[in-house]
C-alpha cells in the first residue's frame, strides 16, 4: 500500500503504466467510470484543449518556448484527471472535487492545490462546453453527497 500526503501536488509521470500510480490515482479521485456509466453520461473525457497559461510550479511540465501545449480532462467518481502532454512524455494531475475551483475568464482556468492551468478560448475549448457543464454537475453532486458548505 502506498501512503501519500494529500497536501503535496499530485502530478505523476504517466508516460508508462505504473501499478503504484494507478493505486494513487484511485485513492485520490476514485476508480474510472464503468463503460455503461460512461455511455449513460455520453462520455467522460474532454477533447484536447490548448493550454494558454499555467502557474509557475507547473511550468516544468510544459513544452519549450515555441511549442503548443495540450491537455485533456477525464472525469472520475471523486475528482478529475488532467492529462498534460510534453513532447513524448505524459503527465497526470489528479484533482479531487473538494479541491477543484473553476474560473471562467476568457476561456477557463482550473485551480487546485495552489496551482492553476488556463485553457485558451478557441474552437476546441468551445467544443468542450458541454464537458465543462458535466464536470461541474459531477462536482455539485459530490459536494451535496458530502455536504460541503462554502464559508
Amino acid at each position: 500500500m502506498y501512503i501519500w500526503n494529500s497536501i503535496n501536488i499530485m502530478v505523476l509521470n504517466s508516460t508508462y503504466t505504473n501499478k503504484e500510480h494507478r493505486e494513487i490515482l484511485e485513492d485520490l479521485v476514485g476508480k474510472p467510470f464503468s463503460f455503461l456509466e460512461s455511455l449513460k453520461m455520453k462520455g467522460i473525457g474532454s477533447k484536447r484543449m490548448v493550454i494558454n497559461d499555467v502557474s509557475p510550479n507547473l511550468m516544468s511540465y510544459m513544452n519549450g518556448v515555441a511549442d503548443v501545449n495540450y491537455a485533456n480532462i477525464e472525469l472520475r467518481i471523486k475528482g478529475i484527471l488532467i492529462y498534460i502532454n510534453k513532447g513524448l512524455e505524459s503527465f497526470t494531475w489528479a484533482i479531487p472535487y473538494y479541491q477543484l475551483v473553476v474560473y471562467k475568464t476568457n476561456g477557463s482556468s482550473i485551480h487546485a492545490q495552489g496551482k492553476f492551468i488556463h485553457f485558451l478560448n478557441n474552437i476546441t475549448f468551445k467544443e468542450n462546453k458541454s464537458f465543462f457543464n458535466k464536470m461541474m454537475d459531477q462536482k455539485i453532486k459530490y459536494d451535496l453527497a458530502y455536504n460541503f458548505q462554502r464559508v
